[in-house]
């Protein structure tokens, strides 16, 4: 079956196995509390969970797909890996999803995938873990086509495990959670918790928010308005990279929402691409009207993120 399955699709079918594989690794090492903490840069931080998930998924999905681009939020790691991290299974269920025709046979020259292993690490360093997730997007060219979010911390109260992923795959569907629409009535906007400035401030101010939920992580904040919880995700800075935004953009856009810059324009996925999404990031639930954030929005805070280049 795995074999006869489009390219895009066994990608996918591994992605969501690897990616929860990488949860129980964060979750082990939090558990042994040997974070082995790295300052990249300013509030950029990594850990010893950072790397070894990293490991983790682009071990197992280099061996498995040796012709496509993998892009990784961490500096490549030549060290040896346990035989238990290297995923080789495939989530069967997913095998079976019919995909659109223009997705079914895709030139592995074409596709890039893009980790970030550990999304929300300050949050994680915290204790804050319901902040962190795990995100394995895949591109096709430049869009955005099959996302993977996975929560290794999240409390399914029927199993009583810890983790769950949501995926998505544009004009296929979703799976993995329940999509609900935000209140009518309230404006709840979702922010950056450790990295604003006065030009986030400035765009959330602009929208007159009933709420604004500040939170870690990209992927936990698509996950706000996947769910309900909030009507936009509002971040005019530079602080966000592609393996942050590509698979929440992903699972969001399969599910009729939308996620770009503050011009309104969707960023590219290709392994030429510049990493930082310079233009900030603006996104909406499925419900939501994009283009009336875009015009709420006042030029001054855009002119500022073109000074910042």
């Amino acid at each position: 079956m795995a074999q006869s399955a489009s390219l895009l699709t066994r990608i996918m079918a591994t992605s969501t196995l690897a990616a929860a594989r990488a949860g129980k690794i964060i979750r082990d090492v939090m558990d042994q509390g040997k974070l082995k903490i790295v300052e990249k840069g300013k509030n950029d931080l990594q850990t010893e969970a950072d790397r070894c998930a990293q490991k983790c998924i682009i071990t197992s999905l280099s061996r498995l797909f040796p012709n496509i681009t993998i892009i990784g939020e961490e500096e490549p790691n030549n060290s040896e890996i346990p035989p238990d991290w290297i995923v080789t299974d495939v989530d069967e269920d997913m095998l079976k999803l019919k995909l659109p025709s223009h997705l079914e046979n895709i030139d592995p020259k074409d596709i890039c995938v893009w980790v970030d292993p550990l999304d929300g690490t300050s949050e994680y360093t915290q204790g804050l873990v319901e902040h962190v997730t795990v995100l394995v997007g895949v591109a096709i060219k430049e869009k955005a086509v099959g996302g993977v979010i996975h929560q290794p911390y999240y409390k399914d109260k029927i199993k009583g495990e810890l983790g769950r992923t949501l995926w998505g795959i544009d004009g296929v569907g979703y799976g993995g959670f329940e999509q609900s629409a935000p209140p009518s009535g309230k404006r709840f906007i979702t922010t950056t918790r450790s990295h604003s400035n006065t030009n986030v401030q400035a765009a959330i101010n602009a929208l007159k928010p009933d709420e604004v939920i500040r939170v870690g992580g990209a992927g936990y904040k698509v996950i706000l308005l996947l769910e309900g919880k909030a009507h936009a995700y509002v971040f005019a800075s530079q602080g966000c990279k592609k393996w942050d935004t590509c698979a929440p953009e992903a699972v969001l856009h399969a599910c009729g929402g939308t996620l770009t810059d503050f011009y309104g324009e969707k960023y590219a996925y290709h392994p030429e691409t510049i990493y930082p999404n310079l233009r900030g990031v603006l996104a909406t639930a499925p419900a939501e009207k994009h283009q009336w954030y875009l015009n709420q929005i006042p030029e001054e805070v855009k002119e500022n993120l073109e000074k910042r280049k």
